[in-house]
């Protein structure tokens, strides 16, 4: 089971800015793979990964999670799924961002806040932008295949 963090933690964990290994280089996984790219604090305390998954067989449907302390799920950014049924029963359209809620985990959705995901049409934009979303201030190189 995931530890549990009141929410002041997982907000700072959230407001960390976070490091890739320098010259750190991968490829965006293309439909069927997934990808988890290690991240470092500053401080070098605390470790993170974003994880990209395309497993689906959908082409274009795609899930970005910020992960601290092994399995907690910070930031969860799902495109081109199903809506999502909140714990209080609001059904939240896809795309739509998970966030982690003390007591909840990554249960609840959130509409994409304005001017953060920028494309949401280019696989590889929204993935700079989720890196800069979960304050990866030192990304990896990420290099794709064709993405359209």
């Amino acid at each position: 089971m995931a530890e549990h963090l009141s929410q002041s933690e997982a907000d700072a964990l959230m407001a960390m800015e976070k490091h890739a290994e320098a010259g750190a280089t991968y490829r965006f996984p293309a439909k069927g793979e997934r990808l988890s790219i290690p991240l470092l604090a500053a401080d070098e305390k605390e470790n993170f990964h974003v994880d990209i998954n395309r497993r689906s067989i959908a082409l274009y449907k795609c899930t970005f999670n910020g992960r601290a302390r092994g399995n907690l799920i910070l930031a969860r950014l799902d495109l081109n799924g199903s809506p999502h049924r909140n714990p209080d029963g609001e059904e939240i359209d896809c795309p739509h961002l998970h966030l982690y809620r003390e007591g909840y985990g990554d249960k609840w959705a959130y509409p994409l806040p304005d001017g953060i995901f920028s494309d949401l049409a280019n696989l590889k934009t929204v993935c700079q932008d989720f890196l800069a979303y979960f304050k990866v201030v030192s990304p990896p190189q990420i290099t794709s295949d064709l993405l359209a």
